[in-house]
C-alpha cells in the first residue's frame, strides 16, 4: 500500500509533458544564441524561394551588384589583390575605390562552389548565399543590443523588427554583393558593443575591430565610426578609472586593426597618397593617431581629474583636427564637390542615395516618410527618455549615434538605413513599456490602440503603404509598359558584341556595367565618378550635334555605338537637346559615320560600326 501510495503521490504531482516542453522552450527563448539562430534560419528560409523563384537574373538588380560580379571575376582571372583598376572602363582604364574585403568571400565561394557546380551556375549558388549569409550577424548584434538594454523582451523586439527591415529591402536579397549590407552589420555590432553596461574588455576590443573594418570597406561608414570614437572618448574623460580599460582596448585595438588593415589591403606604391573616397593614408592616419592617443591617455590619465582627463581628450581632438590638415586637407569636404557641373548635373543629382532630403521631397515625396519617419521616431523616444532621467546612458548613445546617422541621410538618403537600424533599440524599450501598461489595463482601448501604433510606425515599410497606395496605379502601368519594352542590358540584347573584335563602346552608363559583365568588349563608361573623362565624353557625344559627336567618337576610339532609345540618361539627353545625336538617332536620322548592324526582334538596343569619314 504504500509503495502504490508512493506511486500515486508522484502520479499527481507529475508536471504533465506539454507543459515542460513548453517552459524549456521558453527558456530556450531566453537565450541569445538559440533565438539568434531561430529568428536567423526563419527569415533566410523564407526569403530565398520567395526571392528566387521567378528571378530573371542570379545578379541583384543595382549596377553596383553587376560591378562588383566585374571585379570578382577580375580578380579570380589572376587581377592582383592590390590592383584595383577596372581595365575595360574608361578611356584609359578606371581605378576603382572597392575594397577587396568584400571581393575576397564572393571569390571564395564561386571558387568552392565551382568544385560542383559549372560556371555560371557556381557563380549564382554563391551570390545567393553571401548576402543571406550577413543576416546572421546582424541579428546578432541587434540581439545583443536589445539584450543589453531590456532583456530577452527587447531581445525578441529588436529581432522581430530587424527581420521585418531585412524582409522589406534589398540590401540582403540573394545577389546583393555590394558592400551596403556588411557595413550595416558592423554598424549594429559597434552599437551594440557601446551598450556594454559592464564595460567589458572584449566588447570594446570588437567595437574597436569592427570600427576598423568599416572604415577600409568603405568610407561611408567614416562619420559613424567617428560617432563611436566620440562615444568612447566622452565616456572615458566622464568615468575614469571606471571606463579605463575599455578605452584602452578600444583605442588600441583600433589603432593596431587599422594598420594592419592599411598595409594588407593598401598597394604599397599607394602607401603615400591621400584619396577621400576610400581607405587611404587619410583615413588610416587619423583612426591611427586618434586611437593609439586615447589608449594612451586612458592608460597614463584615468586617475587625474575629470577637469584634466577633458583636457586630454580636447588634446586628442587637437591633434587628430592638426593631423587631418597637414595630411589630408582636401578631404575636409565632399569629393563628389569636385566634379564637373554637367556630370552633377546630368548624372549625380539623378543617382537616389546621393539625393538629399529636400531632392527627394522634389523627386519622391510620397517616399520620404518610410526614409526619414522611424529614425526621427526613434529621435524622438531617446530625448523624451532622457528629459525624464530614464535609463539615460543608453538613450544618450542612441540618440547621438541616431542624429548622426539622420543627420548624414539629411544630406544624401545613403545614411537612412543605418538611422532606421538603431531606432529598433529605443523604439524596442517603448514596446515594452507600453505593452506593460496595456497589459495592466486590458480594457483600456486607447493604450492598447497606441502599441499597435507604435509597433506599425517602427517599420519603415509601414510609412510607405500610403505613399505606395497613391502612387500604385500609376506605378502599375509603368511596370506594364516596362515589361513590353525589349530589354537593352540582357546578355541576349547584347550577345552580338561578343561577336565583335574587342573595341570601345561608346553607350550610356546604364549600359556600361551589363556590357563588362556579358561581353569582353571595352566600354566608355559606367556611373562611377573616378571614371570623369569617359562619362563627360559619352555626354558630350549624346548631346552633341552629328558632325560635333563624331569627333568625341574620334577621340575616345570608339569602334561601336551602342544605342538604346528607352534608357533614362538617353531619354534625358534627348530630350535635353532635340538637335543631339542621341535625339538624332531617336528620330531615325542616323549620320553617315554610323553603320546599323542587324537588330534581334527582342532586342532594344541598335548597335551602329563607328566607320570615321575622312
Amino acid at each position: 500500500m504504500a509503495n502504490v501510495a508512493g506511486m500515486t503521490g508522484n502520479s499527481t504531482s507529475r508536471t504533465p509533458p506539454s507543459v515542460g516542453w513548453l517552459a524549456a522552450a521558453r527558456k530556450l527563448l531566453t537565450r541569445l544564441w538559440p533565438s539568434v539562430f531561430i529568428y536567423s534560419a526563419v527569415l533566410i528560409a523564407s526569403i530565398l524561394p520567395v526571392k528566387l523563384i521567378g528571378a530573371k537574373d542570379y545578379v541583384g538588380p543595382d549596377n553596383d551588384d553587376g560591378m562588383r560580379l566585374v571585379e570578382v571575376r577580375d580578380f579570380l582571372s589572376g587581377q592582383g589583390w592590390f590592383d584595383l583598376m577596372q581595365y575595360r572602363l574608361g578611356v584609359d582604364g578606371t581605378p576603382m575605390h572597392w575594397s577587396r574585403l568584400i571581393d575576397l568571400p564572393i571569390a571564395a565561394l564561386i571558387k568552392f562552389f565551382g568544385l560542383f557546380f559549372a560556371g555560371e551556375q557556381a557563380e549564382a549558388v554563391a551570390l545567393a548565399i553571401w548576402p543571406v549569409s550577413l543576416i546572421i550577424p546582424l541579428m546578432l548584434a541587434m540581439a545583443i543590443a536589445g539584450r543589453r538594454i531590456g532583456g530577452a523582451p527587447a531581445m525578441h523586439i529588436s529581432l522581430g523588427m530587424t527581420a521585418l527591415g531585412v524582409w522589406t529591402t534589398s540590401r540582403f536579397m540573394p545577389g546583393a554583393i555590394d558592400h551596403h549590407n556588411a557595413q550595416i552589420g558592423l554598424v549594429a555590432m559597434m552599437t551594440a558593443m557601446l551598450l556594454d553596461e559592464r564595460h567589458s574588455i572584449r566588447s570594446y576590443v570588437i567595437a574597436g575591430l569592427t570600427a576598423a573594418l568599416a572604415i577600409a570597406i568603405g568610407v561611408e561608414t567614416t562619420p559613424f565610426v567617428a560617432a563611436v570614437c566620440i562615444v568612447v572618448a566622452l565616456h572615458w574623460a566622464v568615468e575614469g578609472q571606471a571606463f579605463r580599460n575599455a578605452a584602452s582596448a578600444f583605442g588600441l585595438t583600433l589603432a593596431l586593426a587599422i594598420s594592419v588593415l592599411f598595409f594588407s589591403t593598401v598597394a604599397p606604391h599607394l602607401y603615400s597618397t591621400v584619396t577621400c573616397d576610400n581607405f587611404s593614408l587619410g583615413f588610416y592616419s587619423l583612426a591611427a593617431i586618434g586611437g593609439g592617443l586615447l589608449a594612451v591617455a586612458a592608460t597614463l590619465a584615468s586617475r587625474s581629474s575629470r577637469t584634466s582627463r577633458f583636457v586630454a581628450l580636447g588634446g586628442i581632438g587637437i591633434a587628430v583636427a592638426a593631423s587631418a590638415v597637414v595630411i589630408a586637407p582636401q578631404c575636409l569636404h565632399n569629393p563628389l564637390d569636385d566634379l564637373d557641373p554637367m556630370l552633377v548635373k546630368l548624372w549625380l543629382n539623378n543617382i537616389s542615395e546621393a539625393r538629399s532630403v529636400v531632392a527627394m521631397i522634389r523627386a519622391e515625396p510620397f517616399g520620404v516618410g518610410a526614409l526619414y519617419a522611424v529614425g526621427l521616431l526613434g529621435i524622438a523616444v531617446c530625448a523624451f527618455r532622457i528629459l525624464y532621467r530614464d535609463r539615460v546612458r543608453v538613450h544618450a548613445i542612441l540618440l547621438f549615434l541616431l542624429v548622426v546617422c539622420w543627420g548624414i541621410g539629411l544630406m544624401q538618403v545613403r545614411g537612412v538605413p543605418f538611422a532606421n537600424l538603431i531606432a529598433i533599440l529605443p523604439l524596442a524599450l517603448l514596446v515594452i513599456d507600453i505593452r506593460r501598461i496595456s497589459n495592466n489595463d486590458r480594457e483600456n482601448v486607447v493604450i492598447a490602440f497606441c502599441y499597435i501604433m507604435l509597433v506599425l510606425a517602427s517599420v519603415p515599410a509601414v510609412w510607405a503603404v500610403g505613399g505606395a497606395l497613391i502612387e500604385m496605379q500609376r506605378q502599375t502601368q509603368e511596370a506594364k509598359e516596362d515589361e513590353n519594352k525589349p530589354s537593352c542590358r540582357s546578355r541576349e540584347a547584347l550577345a552580338p558584341l561578343n561577336a565583335m573584335p574587342v573595341g570601345m563602346v561608346a553607350a550610356s552608363s546604364e549600359l556600361g556595367v551589363p556590357i563588362l559583365r556579358f561581353t569582353g568588349q571595352h566600354v566608355l563608361t559606367a556611373p562611377y565618378h573616378r571614371n570623369p573623362q569617359g562619362m563627360l565624353t559619352e555626354m558630350h557625344i549624346g548631346l552633341s550635334e552629328p558632325k560635333d559627336a563624331e569627333a568625341f567618337l574620334r577621340g575616345a576610339g570608339v569602334s561601336v555605338l551602342a544605342f538604346c532609345p528607352d534608357d533614362y540618361p538617353t531619354m534625358q539627353f534627348a530630350k535635353l537637346k532635340p538637335d543631339g545625336l542621341y535625339s538624332q538617332l531617336a528620330k531615325g536620322n542616323v549620320p553617315s559615320y554610323l553603320q546599323p548592324l542587324p537588330k534581334a526582334e527582342a532586342s532594344g538596343v541598335q548597335f551602329f560600326l563607328f566607320k570615321p569619314e575622312n
